[in-house]
């Protein structure tokens, strides 16, 4: 039984081929449809996931399982209504927070301060205007782990005497040094104070969504940035990040309780500080990217059904054309169920080389992105099988009505066709 069916699909491969290279013009043009709707729905789906992907990993470097305590909402509050006065009114995060967090916070890992702004670096004549400039405190590097390519990180005795040393990223080490290895243990004056850069961060490539955007930036001690800072105009903001196998909610819970004790803040009063959780940007961006792909797939799917008419035209074509042959097989023995699978085998072998050409122009398409744009594009193991499943389900619905016309056939009839 097993042989048999090996046989039939065996059989049936080998008359599509051979259907393909009889009517070479025809079957291309019938299979058109196939192959632009494949490349639409698999193109769209290869960009968008790759997009999605891209952007969530960007979302995650902001830190896995990490709350922002900050005065500022970053949803706008939700449903965008808040009075955004409310918000400036607040109280920045303030320094002395981190360490009474951390006592307080059982579900606290790490905490981190950070201060934000831009400025200029300069390097004996050369200089650089809106750099990222970060003010942080020791565990920063334990909520945002960085990649050293040369030199090393701030060391836990710089932390604490609030030393002059700065790791700078990628970017600003090449345009300042010509060669990025170059700029270990070299002096630059940041907002007009020197400083010594004692490692540079490995290269990340552009981002989407900004981010922490390490390549154009650079890191230093907290104690050494605000001698140099307006702590309270370089938009401070506390990182935690909860500890393993805890969820971020239990951890915003029990942040949330710590906070309002350290601001002792009545029950009956709003809290004047926003709890950020780092995993809500990437659901929000998930149900973003759900709509892009369902229009994609419409799109694609308009093509495949002008696809499904251009197989099924072949099929009825082959089926008079082997009329007699069809006769002859049924004369012999051959029974309907066998007839039928032959020709529904033969119009989805037709769909699946149509879907191999439009999944082959995907390929082509995405290493044009990746190349051209710097930004990677993916055809994942799923998108593969969707392939496969749309073209077979594609090509059994064009090649039922024309299969069973041809399992129907009396046998005495076909051969007189002849």
């Amino acid at each position: 039984m097993l042989r048999r069916t090996f046989e039939i699909v065996a059989g049936s491969f080998r008359m599509a081929i051979l259907e393909l290279w009889k009517n070479k013009l025809r079957t291309f043009l019938s299979l058109f449809g196939i192959t632009i709707g494949i490349f639409c729905i698999i193109g769209v789906l290869a960009v968008v996931n790759s997009l999605q992907r891209n952007i969530e990993n960007e979302i995650q470097s902001l830190g896995s399982n990490t709350i922002y305590v900050d005065k500022w909402d970053y949803s706008a509050g939700g449903d965008g209504q808040y009075p955004w006065w409310k918000f400036v009114n607040r109280p920045v995060p303030k320094f002395e927070e981190v360490k009474l967090i951390q006592e307080r916070t059982s579900s606290a890992k790490y905490t981190a301060f950070c201060l934000q702004t831009t400025g200029t670096v300069d390097y004996k004549g050369s200089s650089l205007n809106n750099v990222k400039q970060y003010g942080i405190s020791e565990e920063f590097e334990k909520i945002q782990p960085l990649e050293i390519a040369h030199g090393r990180f701030i060391s836990d005795a710089e932390f604490n005497s609030g030393s002059q040393a700065v790791v700078v990223g990628n970017e600003i080490a090449e345009k300042l040094f010509g060669d990025a290895e170059l700029a270990v243990n070299k002096q630059v004056v940041v907002r007009g104070k020197k400083a010594s850069i004692c490692g540079v961060i490995k290269k990340r490539g552009k981002q989407m969504i900004g981010g922490w955007d390490f390549d154009q930036s650079i890191l230093i001690t907290y104690k050494y940035a605000r001698t140099m800072m307006n702590e309270l105009k370089a938009d401070p903001v506390i990182m935690v990040q909860g500890k393993d196998n805890l969820s971020s909610k239990a951890l915003k819970d029990d942040l949330f309780g710590t906070m309002r004790a350290i601001r002792k803040i009545n029950p009956t009063q709003e809290p004047d500080f926003a709890l950020n959780d780092v995993n809500d940007f990437t659901d929000a961006i998930g149900g973003l990217f759900v709509g892009l792909n369902i229009g994609g797939a419409v799109i694609g799917g308009i093509s495949l059904i002008v696809g499904l008419f251009g197989v099924a035209n072949i099929m009825f074509v082959t089926v008079r054309e082997r009329t007699a042959q069809i006769g002859l097989k049924k004369a012999i023995g051959a029974k309907k169920n066998m007839i039928l699978t032959e020709f529904l085998l033969e119009s989805a072998f037709l769909c699946i080389i149509g879907g191999l050409i439009g999944l082959s122009l995907v390929y082509v398409l995405s290493l044009i992105l990746s190349g051209a744009l710097d930004f990677p594009v993916f055809i994942s193991v799923s998108n593969m099988i969707w392939t496969f499943i749309i073209c077979v389900a594609v090509g059994v619905i064009a090649g039922i009505v024309p299969a069973s016309q041809a399992a129907r056939m009396d046998p005495v009839v076909a051969i007189r066709s002849k």
